[in-house]
């Protein structure tokens, strides 16, 4: 199976629809901000691994009665760094690192989400324009048996209710295609939606009709899904992330380390500022005795943030499965059924046949054939359902085991990275 699964139905316009909602759909852009925030966090965390170095500057005048007016300027540098005795430093990066893999990780499992969401709704739309075909053409075959029965009755061969439940058949058959106008027009502002656009005035191309499903994909090894799966990496990097936060809250425990280094000048006047300088270096072991059972405390909210990620974790993969084995379950059920359908469909219409010729010929009475006529129309409607449905299950067993793709956000940033890499070298680009 491609990473970009929905390529496997072969049809351009649904290729169309998917890079553009991945491309525009908010939901998306605000999962991407939301990387990016992380990935910043991770950057700041990583700071605390280099000295930290300020400037200082001051300026003081004294004026008062009965004293002679000073004034006075300085300047200085600051610097300041904690040895990372026990590995606190190391295992906050390594925890927001994580994080930032699992947000990625997030990004990359709603794209999926995405696509399947658009390819089932454009498939929707597809089967809703064959359903109001269908109920235009089923229209046209219950105004001509209508026509029949007000002919035969102004002639006496058939009776009033004949022609009243074929007339109200005619309505009912009308209805049904308010309906799937109606929900044409909601398919389309739900594409438009997922497409990052206004729903007013959307409208889109006719679809092609339904695709023919292709084999089943390649299931794998339960380890492959699970390496491949970005929701389950996600819940991954959040328990190994929860680890690396307990590690942070042991060390908060013990004594740490700070330096500290200054660099100053000062002069009254300023005339002579930069003339002499003092400069000064110091460190001092800090050692937690007493706090009031904070450290203890969020060690232990640390720990049941870990068992609380396992959870999650046990969860996602649990899920995973089911997921797999649902829509492969539902996809084989619904193979049957549409054979099924397709049985009775052909039995109906033969049904429907006899009846009607034995009515014409006055072997039969009417509501037999309208009731034969309702359920093959009823057959041929529920046939394209069923379709749809199979359909669905397939997108499902797509969207279970896809194991992301990279989309054109990522693309970008990853050009960026390697030109601003190339910069740094002093290479020119």
């Amino acid at each position: 199976m491609p990473e970009r699964w929905w390529t496997v139905f072969e049809d351009e316009e649904l290729n169309e629809r998917v890079d553009r909602a991945l491309g525009g759909n908010f939901t998306l852009a605000a999962t991407w901000e939301r990387l990016r925030a992380a990935r910043a966090i991770l950057r700041r965390q990583r700071a605390d691994l280099f000295p930290v170095l300020d400037g200082v500057a001051g300026a003081e005048v004294v004026d008062g009665p009965g004293t002679d007016s000073e004034s006075s300027v300085s300047l200085g540098l600051e610097a300041s760094y904690e040895l990372d005795l026990w590995g606190r430093i190391d295992s906050a990066i390594e925890a927001e690192r994580l994080r930032a893999s699992a947000t990625a990780e997030d990004y990359r499992a709603a794209a999926i989400s995405l696509s399947a969401e658009v390819a089932l709704a454009w498939y929707e739309l597809a089967t809703a324009r064959l359903q109001l075909d269908l109920i235009t053409s089923q229209l046209e075959t219950n105004e001509k048996v209508l026509e029949v029965l007000e002919n035969r009755f102004a002639i006496g061969q058939s009776g009033s209710a004949d022609v009243l439940r074929q007339r109200q058949l005619v309505e009912a058959t009308r209805e049904q295609q308010v309906v799937f106008r109606s929900a044409i027009q909601v398919l389309e502002h739900r594409l438009a939606v997922l497409e990052g656009r206004p729903s007013q005035g959307a409208v889109f191309p006719d679809p092609a009709g339904l695709p023919v499903v292709p084999g089943l994909p390649t299931v794998g090894l339960p380890s492959e899904l699970l390496l491949r799966r970005p929701d389950v990496r996600s819940a991954m990097f959040r328990l190994r992330a929860s680890d690396s936060d307990v590690a942070v809250a042991v060390s908060e425990q013990y004594p740490r380390i700070d330096l500290t280094a200054s660099l100053r000048t000062s002069d009254e006047g300023g005339s002579d500022l930069m003339r002499d300088w003092v400069a000064s270096l110091g460190g001092q072991l800090v050692a937690p005795l007493m706090d009031g059972g904070r450290r203890r405390a969020e060690l232990e909210r640390a720990e049941a943030v870990r068992r609380e990620r396992l959870a999650e974790y046990g969860q996602a993969v649990v899920v995973a499965f089911r997921e797999v084995e649902d829509a492969l379950a539902q996809e084989s059920q619904q193979v049957e059924r549409i054979r099924s359908l397709e049985e009775q469909l052909e039995l109906s219409g033969k049904t429907y046949e006899q009846l009607r010729s034995q009515y014409l010929n006055g072997a039969a009475d009417f509501i037999d054939v309208l009731i034969a006529l309702r359920e093959r129309q009823e057959i041929e409607r529920n046939v394209l359902s069923a379709n749809l449905d199979r359909l669905s299950f397939r997108i499902a067993l797509y969207r279970a085991l896809a194991g992301g793709f990279t989309t054109s956000r990522e693309e970008s940033l990853a050009d960026r990275t390697a030109d601003e890499a190339l910069q740094g070298d002093g290479v020119d680009g």
